[in-house]
């Protein structure tokens, strides 16, 4: 599966962006959001189970991160509201063929080439 993340740039804290993950070449079991700021290691931001069920996120952006899927485009989101200057980061898009969610970034086989969010203050 290629995944083509979308939708970074640049914005004042506050604002908001959506961030898009499109597969293709074949299907994903779950997809996730991990972030990488300059210096620091790539951490989890959110996943979930293409088959269902809730998704899970990082503490660190719990209510004002959402992420969700377009089946028919075969695409995911991060709607990304309230945003602060510690979530500038680079933002990569990963699928994993099994359904099981992790926050592990060594459990994810697929990923994007990232999408830079920069949040200004």
């Amino acid at each position: 599966v290629q995944l083509q993340a979308s939708g970074g740039g640049l914005v004042q804290a506050g604002g908001s962006l959506r961030l898009s993950c499109a597969a293709s070449g074949g299907t994903w079991g779950a997809a996730a959001w991990f972030r990488q700021a300059p210096g620091k290691e790539r951490d989890f931001v959110a996943a979930f189970s293409w088959s269902g069920g809730s998704p899970i996120y990082a503490d660190s952006v719990k209510g004002r991160f959402t992420m969700s899927k377009d089946n028919a485009k075969n695409t995911v989101y991060l709607q990304m509201n309230s945003l602060k200057p510690e979530d500038t980061a680079v933002y990569y898009c990963a699928g994993r063929r099994g359904t099981v969610l992790h926050r592990t970034r060594s459990q994810w086989q697929n990923w994007g080439q990232g999408t830079l969010v920069t949040v200004s203050s």
